[in-house]
């Protein structure tokens, strides 16, 4: 008789930021725009890649790639987020909401392998120089590319459906701003021991491996560099991977601090924060570290806008 009366959750409801409305129009106005900075800058970076002669190279064909993983993620999470700050909270189909689920946890596992085959191409480049583009051909590129697609969605495919195979009968309420996996872990009515085992089974060495393996990577990197007897050799060497060592410790860290950190030594609000840092603002800040501080998109953009005024 019990389980009859339990009734089945068909849509979650997402609290968002709990603050006044004019914070919220703030909040909004900002995430708008950092939203639109964030599919310019990667659409930019896409374009260049594709277009320019100059940026036909292993290390772009990643970046552009990166790039399309963060549009998808601000595009998953963004919209929807807006609306929710509009209206002081918003409810979200069941499906719509592991959906979302599945895009987020897929495109970041997928940029997980790849920063690591970014750190892998940096370290053939410095220490096989001579060996790189026989090593780093065209078609090993894009077969690596494809290799962290599939990984990283496919994994995500089985966590996903064995989560959305859980009860949900009891509250709906999520107190953060999208459906994010321990939310609805905390809503379900029946036993979520087998997730937490697949996410200490799977989700530990899916974060900890792609880490040490990047670890290992710049560890050699900087072996070879110091062996560069000059000062300028050593400088050119090591600007070439600064920029993804940039974007690897910004995205670690916002990951680490958001799920590694007891989420009892994380206040709601500071979670909430965490979570923008990764999920909004880490794919805005990539393009512009990598346009500003590489000269070859500079010079794809200069070569462009040349173009456009002719």
């Amino acid at each position: 008789m019990e389980e009859k009366n339990l009734t089945e959750v068909t849509e979650f409801f997402l609290l968002g930021f709990q603050v006044s409305k004019d914070l919220r129009i703030l909040l909004f106005c900002l995430l708008l725009m950092v939203y639109c900075g964030t599919i310019c800058g990667n659409l930019l970076i896409i374009t260049l890649v594709s277009t320019s002669k100059i940026l036909h190279t292993p290390m772009y064909f990643f970046i552009s790639q990166l790039s399309i993983s963060d549009i998808m993620v601000v595009t998953e999470i963004v919209p929807n987020l807006l609306h929710v700050l509009l209206n002081n909270g918003a409810a979200i189909t069941f499906t719509d909401c592991f959906t979302q689920l599945y895009f987020f946890c897929g495109s970041e596992t997928f940029e997980c392998f790849l920063l690591t085959v970014m750190s892998y191409d940096r370290y053939v480049a410095i220490c096989n120089p001579l060996r790189y583009f026989t090593i780093m051909t065209r078609g090993h590129c894009v077969i690596l590319s494809i290799a962290c697609w599939l990984i990283g969605f496919s994994i995500m495919t089985i966590h996903i459906i064995n989560t959305a195979m859980l009860r949900f009968c009891g509250p709906n309420v999520i107190d953060h701003l999208f459906c994010d996996l321990v939310p609805l872990l905390e809503l379900a009515c029946s036993d979520t021991s087998i997730i937490h085992l697949q996410i200490y089974v799977i989700g530990i060495p899916l974060v900890f491996t792609p880490t040490t393996i990047i670890v290992l990577s710049y560890t050699y990197i900087v072996r070879a560099v110091l062996r560069i007897p000059s000062s300028t050799g050593r400088q050119k060497a090591f600007s070439t991977c600064s920029s993804h060592l940039i974007v690897v410790s910004i995205f670690y860290w916002a990951l680490f601090s958001a799920y590694v950190v007891p989420p009892r030594d994380l206040t709601l609000s500071m979670s909430k924060i965490l979570s923008l840092l990764y999920t909004v603002f880490t794919p805005l800040v990539n393009p512009i570290i990598y346009s500003l501080r590489n000269k070859d998109i500079r010079k794809a953009v200069q070569e462009i806008l040349s173009k456009c005024v002719i």
